[in-house]
């Protein structure tokens, strides 16, 4: 099969699920962690502020793009079947029904069984006189000097308002003449303010009630008829001719500036805004009024990352731990006695810190070069870089500039890096570098040797705590050597050379994996034992669909970890009736992408930062790396059998291609929970 031979629209409708679709499924399971009690209740309060993140991104890139289609009159049906218009009102009905359960549960856990536990977000009406004071103190105080009313008439244009902005937009009143004016909330204080509270009790109000009560004194003379908050998002993807462009750095700067003034997409506003209010406040925003969503009382939900964050309640959140150490001693001793594995966030990301920070303090290294997609402030990967430069080391650094929502913070570090003397690369035009690697080269004694980390995440030291990754350390000479071709292809004009070990996109990446699930469905046909257990962050490429569908139908046994978007069904007669798709959801986010294939029972092992979505394949520079000594090999392969027998936080697409939770038919099994015992248990393989 395919992607030639599935060419009707209804044919494609019933082998595929649409993307966008898919992900909705997935930020579905999301919040349903937000309803389980077998998670702590902080824990749970997360979850709701994940799940309204993840919605707001997903409308300024993926419902931008639609929205995008339909404003250019485009009438042609995308690759699963659908036309814009379609797919933009299934999306908008499923985002409605989304969006009242989300705020029933968190009516239900934050009004409700939060405050039975001392945790509580009071609405203004609800204060006593005593707290009613000391709120009106801090808003003259504090966010009264702050704030700017913005009056929207002939000589004062509509506001600025840039993504996420909450906003009061108001109407009111001199004499028998109306005004319109809008009044932002400042994003320079916390939106959550803590009250005064006894021991152990945690009490809060969010600056939007302390403001809404206080919106007279910012109207002296004037009668406040309506003030009502609303929320805005816009278009944030960036609309750039990258291969007409003289300095990518200085033309993704440009483009970034200009999202606060893109296209609304979505604008919610509380429930009892008034028609007149609205249709001013469409005409202003250039919105349709079917695209605004009417919601219940606060508006951006992601406070309980703050909330989450402040209260002192460890009865209330996980369990903590202490990742476990990687190794014991000098890193690059223990890479020359083999290669080993670094699991995160179960062991510790001091070891990549390790290697970067060794080769910034050893002088017989002469070289360091690594790409970074995305990193955090304060990033002690950065530091070290910057040390290793300013003592006579070459260090070349890939800053993928291009990461959505860290261009600003990227362009950051790439100017600092310059300063610090280290060569920056900005990426290729048309091609982003999402492979995570790192190459040391040392002078040792019997001449120069390369020390290589090859990671299916990326290097930040804050989501190590919280993603799942597996990075593989190595000083094998083949590897390295790949390595380095890598950065010359990247670094200069070089041609993607023969690999010996690592395979690339966008050249050869797809056509590789196709060749070794074609070798499982030959071994099938003669020995009757293909099989391929493969675990990743979405599956969305139609090709490797079409491959994985050809080789059920051959017999090939097909066990497939996907935690986000899965465009497959499997179960389908006839078509996927081999194939079996799990999704865990759980305490960390499942980020590592690991890759079994049987061989004829000599397995095969492979790591990558890819996907297997189309972006991965054909316009991202990725790495598929194998693992080839034979304790990490057999570790992994536990490994993934171990994520198979998860039935706390798994749920099984039937094939319908709707998620249901696994039947728990012996005894409860949190993998992650499993995970976190088992490597501080014995400090890992």
């Amino acid at each position: 099969m395919t992607d030639t031979t599935v060419d009707k629209e209804e044919e494609r409708k019933r082998l595929l699920i649409h993307r966008e679709l898919s992900w909705l499924a997935f930020n579905e399971r999301v919040l349903d962690e937000a309803v389980d009690k077998n998670n702590p209740l902080l824990e749970r309060a997360k979850f709701i502020a994940i799940f309204i993140s993840n919605l707001d991104e997903f409308y300024m890139v993926r419902v931008a793009g639609v929205k995008r289609l339909i404003d250019a009159g485009y009438k042609k049906t995308d690759g699963y079947g659908w036309f814009p218009d379609e797919i933009n009102d299934t999306i908008d009905k499923r985002v409605r029904v989304l969006m009242k359960r989300l705020y029933e549960i968190h009516q239900e856990l934050i009004h409700g069984v939060m405050r039975e536990h001392g945790v509580s977000v009071l609405r203004y009406k609800e204060l006593d006189d005593r707290d009613k004071k000391a709120v009106d103190g801090y808003f003259h105080s504090t966010l009264y000097p702050l704030m700017t009313p913005m009056a929207v008439d002939q000589g004062h244009p509509f506001p600025v308002l840039p993504s996420k902005t909450i906003s009061f937009s108001m109407r009111v009143k001199k004499g028998s003449k109306y005004h319109f004016a809008i009044l932002p909330l400042p994003k320079v204080v916390p939106r959550l303010h803590q009250l005064r509270s006894p021991r152990n009790k945690y009490r809060f109000i969010l600056i939007d009630e302390i403001v809404r009560q206080n919106i007279p004194a910012f109207f002296r003379g004037y009668e406040v008829i309506e003030a009502v908050p609303f929320r805005v998002l816009r278009d944030s993807e960036l609309v750039l001719e990258e291969e007409y462009a003289d300095d990518l750095l200085v033309a993704i700067e440009r483009e970034v500036k200009k999202r606060p003034r893109a296209k609304a997409v979505y604008v919610g506003v509380e429930r009892d805004m008034s028609g007149t209010m609205l249709t001013r406040l469409c005409k202003e925003l250039d919105i349709d009024k079917n695209e605004v969503r009417r919601v219940g009382d606060h508006l951006d939900l992601a406070f309980l990352f703050d909330l989450y964050a402040r209260v002192d309640r460890p009865d209330l959140k996980y369990a903590g731990y202490v990742p476990a150490p990687s190794v014991s001693g000098n890193v690059f001793d223990r890479m020359r006695k083999g290669d080993f594995l670094v699991h995160l966030p179960y062991q510790s990301f001091d070891l990549i810190a390790q290697i970067v920070e060794s080769a910034a303090s050893d002088p017989s290294v002469l070289a360091i070069k690594m790409t970074l997609y995305r990193t955090n402030r304060d990033s002690c990967v950065i530091k070290s870089l910057k040390k290793a430069a300013s003592r006579g080391a070459q260090v070349s650094i890939l800053v993928e500039i291009r990461a959505r929502f860290d261009e600003e913070r990227n362009i950051l570090w790439a100017r600092e890096l310059e300063q610090a003397g280290c060569h920056v690369m900005y990426g290729i035009p048309g091609i982003k570098i999402h492979s995570k690697i790192c190459l040391v080269i040392r002078q040792e004694r019997d001449g120069i040797r390369r020390y290589v980390h090859l990671s299916t995440g990326n290097y930040n030291e804050i989501t190590a705590g919280v993603y799942t990754d597996i990075g593989l350390c190595t000083a094998r000479e083949r590897y390295g050597q790949d390595v380095a071709d890598v950065f010359n292809v990247i670094s200069g004009y070089s041609e993607v050379p023969h690999w010996s070990k690592v395979v690339s996109s966008p050249e050869d990446l797809r056509q590789y994996f196709f060749q070794l699930i074609d070798q499982e469905i030959s071994n099938q046909k003669k020995h009757e034992n293909g099989w391929i257990f493969a675990k990743m962050n979405s599956l969305q490429d139609r090709k490797i669909i079409y491959k994985l569908y050809e080789a059920s139908q051959a017999g090939v046994n097909i066990k497939l970890l996907v935690r986000g978007i899965c465009c497959l069904i499997p179960g389908l007669k006839g078509v996927s009736e081999n194939i079996e798709v799990r999704s865990i959801v759980g305490r960390f986010l499942e980020h590592s992408r690991i890759f079994l294939f049987n061989n004829n029972n000599n397995y095969r092992v492979f790591m990558s930062s890819a996907d297997w979505m189309r972006r991965n394949f054909d316009r991202r520079i990725e790495l598929l790396f194998p693992v080839e000594d034979e304790n990490s090999k057999e570790h992994v392969k536990w490994l993934m059998e171990m994520y198979w027998k998860d039935n706390m936080k798994t749920r099984l697409m039937n094939n319908e291609g709707t998620y249901v939770r696994v039947p728990i038919d012996d005894k409860e099994f949190n993998i992650q929970e499993y995970l976190i015992k088992y490597y501080s248990g014995n400090g890992g393989p």
